[in-house]
């Protein structure tokens, strides 16, 4: 890949967001990322930096002027957006029928709402490219606890599908990455021992398989995507 590929990666400071990251940048992608905590992502840029232009932005990406600021910082072309950025909702999870409403309605503002919103005002600048929406296997599967985020993520997956069948001259995915060895995943069984969980890189790779490629729109596990090229 040229340097002047511009990839947009929310939610970079840690887990799946960071290691891609970290990958695009060993290949001279020009980075735009963003992380809630400041501090946590300077520090990661200052490394990215070593090896490629950064533009790292801190918010919230239900926020619509951080959205601005993103799109801003990419320079009028994205190559790729990816929209990692989430929410869990409150630990340990509550079942659906005692949910907090408010709470709920804060894990889609920023596991639906903000990523359309970002879609929307990258849509312009992308005439071909790649977008990923990363998901996961609550998305399809009723787990217990999981009602909150399970549902914004179901959500998030029918809009990409839709947009995929809007917008033919994209790829646009759902990707599961599979479960990972991370704060979120910790704060989902609190208390638990989830070393056994992979590192996210090793999902890294599957991701990388339809930036690369040619797969059409749809939902793909990143784990599958791996077994393939290897």
């Amino acid at each position: 890949m040229s340097r002047n590929d511009v990839a947009i990666i929310t939610g970079a400071s840690r887990g799946l967001g960071l290691a891609l990251a970290c990958q695009l940048a060993q290949r001279n992608w020009r980075l735009v990322v963003d992380a809630r905590g400041e501090d946590d992502l300077e520090q990661v840029a200052r490394g990215l930096r070593t090896l490629t232009e950064v533009d790292a932005i801190a918010g919230d990406v239900a926020d619509a002027a951080h959205r601005q600021a993103l799109i801003a910082a990419a320079g009028g072309r994205i190559d790729l957006l990816v929209n990692n950025a989430s929410v869990l909702g409150p630990s340990p999870q509550p079942r659906l029928s005692a949910y907090p409403l408010a709470e709920l309605e804060r894990i889609f503002q920023v596991n639906v709402w903000a990523p359309l919103a970002l879609i929307q005002l990258a849509l312009p600048h992308m005439d071909d490219g790649c977008l990923i929406n990363v998901t996961s296997d609550a998305a399809v599967e009723p787990y217990p606890g999981w009602g909150g985020y399970g549902s914004s993520k179901a959500a998030l997956e029918q809009l990409t599908a839709v947009l995929g069948a809007e917008h033919p001259e994209l790829r646009i995915y759902s990707v599961d990455p599979g479960d990972m060895r991370t704060r979120m995943h910790q704060e989902a069984f609190p208390g638990e021992d989830i070393s056994d969980r992979p590192p996210p890189e090793d999902s890294v790779p599957g991701l990388l398989a339809l930036i690369d490629g040619s797969l059409p729109s749809g939902r793909y596990r990143a784990r599958d995507l791996v077994a393939v090229a290897k």
